[in-house]
């Protein structure tokens, strides 16, 4: 009653306060105008389509063949205005305006270390993520060559915060501040893909990362727009084909990658590109990875291929005063999961040589809107989102002969509507609903479950207030989920009906920035959320390969409730570019798969319970000019996690690991050592064993060569240098298969403008 009580003053208050500030502050006078030219430092060429950001107001506009660009209207004030294109940037600028007047402000875009990161998934609209309220890392397409895989897991190790969970290199997901699983959403262009990546350690997610334009990691009030599960936080796979396009441009613009890697054998290439003419525009792409088994220290990995194919097409129709787009995408794979044929029932008469995953996933997506609407609400879209995905497990038996143990299906409708409230004075934000209906069937040998249809509607809204120093962040989202399983389930000898479940819960968030120095700013961010178990949590019982357990669901389980404290320190200038993040989750009735000593089918049993947890952690990152061309990075993040109650540590929670670094710069080359030290966890939950640390050396080559309606990036990136042996506390399979030996991996980007 008490927490209802409050959920409903938080409501209230949050109402009042909006429709309080919205009606109390005047409409904006006319402003002044802000213009200028954008050329390359290197030869003085002007710079085509580069992108001029006026930070307070997030508000964008391109250059022309010229390299010129103009904001007019803009309300008077003192503003941060960047610019940037790829990898090239120029300093930041503090600016005055005044009503009247037009501000002459040009830039000069070199290379650098420090570069302006950019976001849209924090507030669905481009920001840099040093003026963000909420923590957010992000990975653009020329990063993402460097580290290539062909799953976003391995892609996204090793930035703060996130580690990877494995079965495999091909079914790697990430694994956020300790988080895995249903904790962690990962969507495309802000829209869930509706795979199953979330259920099991051997599932993957149909992302290939030569095929996007970036990865943004996004923790903090900001994820209550996507869900409320995303307590770790929201991995978004932005491709800019569509949800953030808001008008039409004029020509072609693109990018081709490519990759080649000598552990295991990887090559991979994609192209992606955009038309646009008049009020129209259309894009397409594709392309795919491949790799063979691996190799460690220790000899070959066998049966850890992977194969992933993708392509995409859309058409799009832009105007003043609205905008509609459809686009077509699909993705097919198949990847070994290593050692699951010595990890099945003993029992079994017929001889098991290997078990691969066969995936295809088929998306459609409309999206609409209106926009300019002059009044109350500025501009509104909707987005249309259906998704088929189905993977076979396969059991390779002799002679090659393939025989289908295990087939998932999972259909996803999902819709979308989100309002853009008209800025008012120092207020802004966005407001809207969100429904998914699913339907998921499995037949096969890890049957666990009888069909169930999953349906969810939700209420959000993100507000936030910006002052000259000062912004503050309010978030709340009211979701229901309901589960619906269909016929009867073999459990314990007998058939059995599981019963409807359905949950109610209110998330809140609230955050604060506050700029404390010249470049410099405190964030303090508390989020109140509420989760729905998971559809394997209520109803799963069996055994499975990809949890290594017989796993026994509870459909009594609870809705948890969590309440996070995240505190952040950040600093960017020139010279100097550093953040330092402290997190502490406290979460009510945590749900975790619980051993019960019993061994069942060769698997340990384990049931799904509830208990107090608790997650504690910080990430660490410092960039600094030693020299004009020599720069000094360091990284750090560290997470303790476990059962308050009994002082369990919880089961697969990634192990202290410090980064040191160094950036070494002429002109367009960079050359980066690096060592990355990983602690042994010995913090460990009583079906785990002890992770040994590691000291291993990388280093990453590249070499940028912007040009006016051309970027070209070639890097070559040597990992573990010195062959080192070391294993992956978070991987399912650690003690047969090793993590990669020594390797070189050659990349390609180009992106044309």
């Amino acid at each position: 009653m008490y927490r209802s009580r409050c959920a409903g003053y938080f409501r209230s208050a949050l109402t009042v306060l909006v429709l309080f500030l919205g009606a109390g502050f005047l409409a904006a006078q006319p402003g002044g105008i802000i213009q200028g030219t954008v050329t390359l430092a290197t030869n003085g060429e002007p710079v085509h389509r580069a992108t001029v950001m006026l930070v307070q107001l997030s508000q964008v506009a391109e250059t022309d063949e010229q390299g010129y660009y103009i904001f007019q209207e803009v309300p008077e004030g003192v503003y941060d205005i960047v610019s940037y294109l790829a990898i090239v940037s120029a300093p930041g600028r503090l600016i005055e305006v005044s009503a009247g007047q037009t501000q002459v402000v040009d830039f000069e875009l070199s290379i650098s270390p420090l570069k302006h990161e950019i976001t849209v998934t924090a507030r669905q609209r481009q920001e840099t993520t040093f003026e963000t309220v909420q923590s957010v890392t992000t990975v653009d397409s020329f990063e993402m060559a460097e580290s290539m895989a062909s799953s976003i897991g391995e892609v996204l190790e090793g930035q703060a915060g996130v580690a990877k969970r494995s079965f495999g290199p091909g079914n790697a997901r990430p694994v956020v501040r300790g988080f895995d699983g249903d904790r962690v959403l990962v969507v495309q262009d802000g829209v869930r893909m509706g795979s199953l990546g979330s259920q099991s350690g051997d599932h993957a997610e149909p992302i290939d990362a030569t095929n996007v334009e970036r990865l943004e990691v996004v923790k903090g009030p900001a994820t209550l727009l996507y869900g409320s599960n995303a307590v770790g936080g929201v991995v978004n796979a932005v491709t800019g084909h569509q949800d953030y396009h808001r008008e039409p441009h004029e020509g072609l613009r693109g990018q081709v990658s490519s990759v080649a890697g000598s552990n295991g054998g990887q090559a991979g290439a994609s192209a992606n590109a955009e038309f646009g003419h008049e009020k129209g525009l259309f894009w397409g792409g594709g392309g795919g990875q491949r790799s063979g088994d691996y190799t460690t220290p220790l000899g070959e990995v066998e049966n850890s291929k992977t194969r992933i194919n993708n392509a995409r097409a859309g058409v799009g129709w832009f105007d003043d005063k609205g905008f509609v787009s459809v686009g077509y995408a699909l993705s097919d794979g198949r990847f070994g999961v290593p050692f699951a044929n010595q990890l099945r029932d003993p029992e079994e008469e017929e001889e098991l040589l290997a078990v691969d995953q066969d995936f295809r996933w088929n998306n459609l997506r409309f999206s609409g809107g209106f926009s300019d609407l002059e009044s109350f609400v500025e501009d509104f879209r909707l987005t249309l989102s259906y998704t088929d995905w189905q993977h076979d497990e396969l059991e390779i038996l002799e002679d090659n002969l393939e025989e289908v143990g295990t087939t998932f299906h999972n259909n996803q409708f999902v819709y979308r509507g989100v309002s853009e409230q008209q800025r008012t004075g120092p207020l802004s934000g966005s407001f809207g609903f969100w429904g998914l209906h699913r339907q998921y069937d499995v037949v096969g040998e890890e049957a666990l479950s009888p069909p169930v249809d999953q349906n969810a509607f939700a209420l959000f809204a993100l507000e936030e207030l910006n002052f000259d120093r000062v912004k503050l962040q309010l978030g709340a989202r009211v979701e229901h989920t309901t589960y619906q399983p269909k016929g009867m389930i073999l459990r314990e000898e007998e058939l059995v009906t599981l019963p409807d479940r359905d949950f109610t819960g209110f998330s809140g968030g609230a955050g604060i920035r506050v700029g404390l120095w010249d470049n410099g700013a405190f964030v303090a961010n508390y989020t109140g959320s509420y989760r729905a178990p998971a559809l394997e949590e209520l109803y799963n019982f069996g055994p499975h390969l990809g949890l290594l357990s017989f796993e026994i669901g509870d459909p009594n389980l609870q809705r948890e409730r969590s309440h996070g404290l995240d505190l952040s320190l950040r600093h960017s200038a020139d010279r100097l570019q550093g953040e330092a993040n402290f997190f502490y989750y406290d979460i009510k009735d945590f749900v975790f798969l619980a051993p019960t000593g019993e061994v069942v089918d060769g698997l340990s049993e384990g049931v799904y319970s509830q208990g107090n947890a608790r997650f504690l952690g910080t990430e660490l990152n410092l960039g600094v000019a030693l020299q004009d061309a020599v720069w000094l990075f360091l990284g750090l993040d560290w997470v303790d996690a476990q059962l308050t109650d009994t002082g369990t540590p919880l089961p697969r929670i990634p192990p202290l690991r410090t980064r040191i670094g160094l950036d070494l710069r002429r002109g367009g080359l960079s050359v980066r050592p690096e060592v990355v030290l990983t602690d042994s966890q010995d913090q460990l939950f009583p079906t785990e064993t002890r992770t040994a640390g590691s000291t291993v050396v990388n280093l990453k080559t590249s070499y940028t060569l912007p040009r006016k309606h051309f970027s070209h990036h070639f890097s070559a990136n040597v990992f573990n240098l010195g062959d080192r042996l070391y294993r992956n506390h978070l991987s399912f399979i650690k003690e047969l298969a090793p993590e990669m030996g020594r390797g070189v991996r050659f990349s390609y980007v180009v992106k044309f403008f």
